[in-house]
């Protein structure tokens, strides 16, 4: 990380969904690294409120603690008046909002027969609702002074698994990558509604299945050590370079963390399912 008084998001206010642990705490210490004043939104408000560890004040304090600035908004995003606070209370407090970064997500693991609806709705408003209502609440201000990024966080599963006959009846996977799929398509529809007003909108995914406490629990990974993992800092380094680049090269992009990193020259050697995995939309070009 570069330090908060000379990094090129220097006093901008980023906004993190998510940013209790994982990728999202990932990306909030990375972009407090590049100089933003980093709004921390979340559930967790402090450790042991949830089984999983990590929260904003975990977060906030390491921020802090490297020089940055950081906030800790606790808030459910599933409900619209929730995300209409959030924003007004930024806004009240440090100005509009500079980079929105819609990372958080709730996911049930679980075969559609078996799902139950209100687990389906509530997964649809973390996952797709509250991206669109913390979008349109924070296009104002950024068209107001022409300039803006929103940085939406997908997953390879919005990949879905071919045509059959299939040897597995899969992992309980429809609908977040369902979700996903449509957070892709939002992404570049938002991105040429947008653009002739200076903002930028993208999407990124992991190449591989980061490792975090939720992909820990759910068994996707055994830990730091598993050869099919990738560090959360390669999607935070992502997300920091989708924030700073020109907004034409930016802009309706939907790529993966180590295709983009490699691209520009940050990690010498990409691999994973989704550097070479085409998906509907997928570029960075």
């Amino acid at each position: 990380m570069s330090a908060p008084d000379a990094g090129p998001l220097y006093d901008q206010v980023a906004l993190v969904t998510g940013a209790s642990r994982g990728i999202g705490r990932a990306v909030a210490l990375e972009l407090a690294g590049a100089g933003a004043r980093v709004v921390l939104a979340a559930r967790t408000a402090t450790e042991g409120v949830h089984p999983l560890p990590g929260s904003l004040a975990a977060t906030a304090a390491a921020i802090r603690e490297r020089g940055g600035e950081a906030w800790e908004m606790p808030v459910d995003i599933s409900e619209e008046a929730n995300c209409a606070a959030l924003i007004e209370a930024i806004e009240a407090r440090l100005g509009a909002v500079d980079v929105l970064v819609n990372n958080a997500a709730l996911t049930y693991f679980e075969p559609v027969s078996s799902l139950k609806p209100g687990r389906w709705l509530r997964s649809f408003a973390v996952n797709v609702h509250a991206p669109y209502w913390l979008s349109r609440l924070v296009l104002p201000g950024m068209r107001a002074r022409r300039s803006g990024r929103i940085i939406n966080v997908s997953s390879i599963a919005a990949v879905g698994p071919g045509r059959g006959p299939y040897t597995a009846p899969g992992r309980g996977g429809t609908l977040y990558g369902m979700e996903k799929a449509a957070l892709e398509r939002f992404t570049q529809g938002l991105a040429q509604e947008v653009y002739q007003d200076g903002v930028g909108v993208a999407a990124v995914a992991p190449s591989d299945i980061v490792v975090t406490p939720g992909t820990t629990y759910h068994g996707l990974v055994t830990g730091p050590d598993d050869p099919r993992a990738e560090p959360p800092a390669y999607m935070a380094q992502a997300v920091r370079l989708l924030a700073t680049l020109p907004l034409a090269e930016m802009t309706g992009v939907v790529t993966y963390s180590q295709r983009l990193l490699a691209q520009y020259g940050l990690l010498d050697a990409a691999h994973g399912p989704g550097v070479d995995r085409p998906g509907s939309g997928y570029s960075t070009t």
